[in-house]
């Protein structure tokens, strides 16, 4: 199927770092960090990025150099290592973890849009027919992911401008807030927000919610989740400018950009903002935790150079206005590049007798249209049942951060557990190899599974031990259900279509 192919010009290394950093790195996910577990969440995350986010993505690169022209991207990785079945299934459970961060941000994505148009998150004020706040925001999110579906069936070029320029927004975005933060930081002569008590500053939560060990250890998966998304890019290797070359070097230059950048700012975010004074009440929530802080760090700023109080307020709107607008492109660009990139990579890279005949069909734009309806589909029906669950605005976006961070972890246990396979493969060109020896692989793989598999357990218990029942199903039904779903369709269509000895092989 030529048609798939991308035409026009190839991705090159600075438009693919932007495309990684747009993906991966979440200017939202350091305040989240801040009011989850205050300082204490430096240290979770520059664990994730070393024990994480670092080995994982030299795997990642190690994939994806050897298997350039692989179309499937995950797909084809894990076939190599471990078989077609097991594949199908891990790289069905990867592809619904996009449709679940889906239906978190096509919720989310109305804070920024609020934030930017009124300098403030007025959504839990937004009411229409008789539905309440949640349930237009549930609305509103089927509306989007509609109509970016549609808008996403004209091409890869146009998603590639569009995760640029959202990499581009989210990167001003946060050299604006360091600007801030260090003129605060001078004006009050080094004085922070969140004063510094010694170590247990940056070991014990500020938060009552992760006053446990439980809780403070399920944290982790925040961190990983905050990493997460640069084996999405695997889908875009075949429209990249000498991929064994650049992607390896895209993706390790986007590590430590992203690393060095989450640390700082969480610790940048208490030159501002003092805890239990601006994030205690019953106002904030994850999902508006940004525009909270942006507006608390221009007020403080004002403050502190001994502007009135009105141009305090109007600094405080401003930042707001500017964190809505590049939050709500970076989530453009990343929903833009997610609705697209995982389908790609599984549908059009797996034999195409796994999957209905209409599914596997493109436009004249190598876009899989059907595939992608049915996926809108799937995300809409999935935002209502959420948003029409009864929940609270707080229970809400921490029922759908705790429903993305577990179901994009998940895929990571596959990824990272096929890798010693892939590695005795004896048959592959390898252009870029970091792990040499096979007791290197094999440690560092034991020990990457083992910190995901433990940050997953502990965040699914958390609630458990809460009495948070619902919290708890809907963080856990998400992989358990669709690793189900990848089963069931694999065994019907193999059953189905493929010939006895392929069957007999493909089990």
């Amino acid at each position: 199927m030529d048609s798939d192919k991308p035409q026009g010009k190839k991705i090159g290394l600075l438009s693919l770092i932007m495309m990684i950093f747009s993906t991966v790195f979440g200017f939202a996910n350091s305040t989240v960090a801040y009011e989850q577990m205050g300082y204490a969440a430096i240290i979770w995350y520059v664990a994730a990025a070393l024990l994480f986010f670092l080995p994982c993505s030299l795997m990642i690169a190690e994939y994806g150099a050897a298997l350039k022209s692989a179309r499937g991207g995950i797909y084809s990785w894990l076939e190599v290592a471990i078989g077609e079945k097991l594949a199908f299934i891990g790289t069905f459970i990867w592809l619904c973890s996009w449709v679940i961060w889906m239906v978190s941000t096509a919720s989310k994505i109305w804070i920024p849009f609020s934030a930017m148009l009124f300098g403030s998150d007025q959504t839990q004020q937004w009411t229409f027919l008789g539905l309440n706040a949640t349930e237009v925001i549930g609305i509103l999110g089927i509306l989007w992911v509609l109509v970016v579906t549609f808008l996403d069936s004209r091409g890869v070029e146009a998603i590639a401008k569009v995760g640029t320029f959202g990499g581009f927004l989210v990167s001003a975005l946060t050299v604006i807030f360091l600007l801030v933060c260090i003129v605060t930081l001078i004006a009050n002569h080094g004085a922070l927000a969140e004063p510094i008590k010694g170590a247990t500053s940056f070991i014990k939560s500020p938060n009552k919610d992760f006053g446990s060990p439980i809780a403070v250890l399920s944290f982790i998966v925040y961190a990983i989740f905050a990493y997460s998304g640069m084996e999405a890019m695997g889908g875009v290797m075949d429209s990249v400018d000498k991929p064994h070359k650049t992607f390896p070097k895209a993706l390790i230059i986007a590590t430590l950009l992203i690393t060095v950048l989450y640390s700082l700012s969480i610790f940048l975010w208490g030159i501002s903002t003092n805890w239990q004074r601006e994030l205690s009440g019953s106002e904030v929530n994850l999902g508006n935790i940004t525009y909270v802080m942006m507006n608390n760090a221009g007020l403080v700023l004002g403050k502190s150079l001994g502007l009135s109080h009105a141009t305090s307020l109007a600094l405080g709107g401003f930042l707001t206005r500017f964190a809505g607008l590049g939050m709500f492109a970076a989530y453009v660009g990343s929903f833009f590049i997610m609705l697209y990139s995982p389908l790609k990579s599984f549908i059009l890279g797996s034999d195409a007798r796994l999957w209905p005949e209409k599914l596997v069909k493109v436009n004249d734009k190598g876009m899989p249209v059907v595939a992608m309806w049915w996926q809108a589909i799937i995300v809409s029906v999935l935002i209502f049942a959420v948003a029409f669950g009864g929940s609270a605005a707080q229970q809400f976006y921490q029922i759908l951060t705790n429903m993305a961070n577990v179901a994009a972890t998940a895929p990571y246990l596959f990824i990272i557990g096929a890798f010693p396979a892939f590695k005795r493969r004896q048959d592959l060109k390898r252009p870029f190899v970091i792990f040499k020896t096979e007791a290197q692989t094999k440690w560092v793989t034991t020990f990457v599974l083992a910190v995901v598999i433990f940050g997953i357990i502990f965040t699914c218990l958390e609630p458990l031990l809460e009495h948070d029942y619902s919290t708890a199903f809907w963080t856990i039904i998400g992989p358990v259900f669709f690793g189900l779903v990848g089963w069931l369709l694999y065994h019907h269509q193999t059953t189905k279509k493929l010939p006895s000895g392929s069957q007999a092989q493909a089990h």
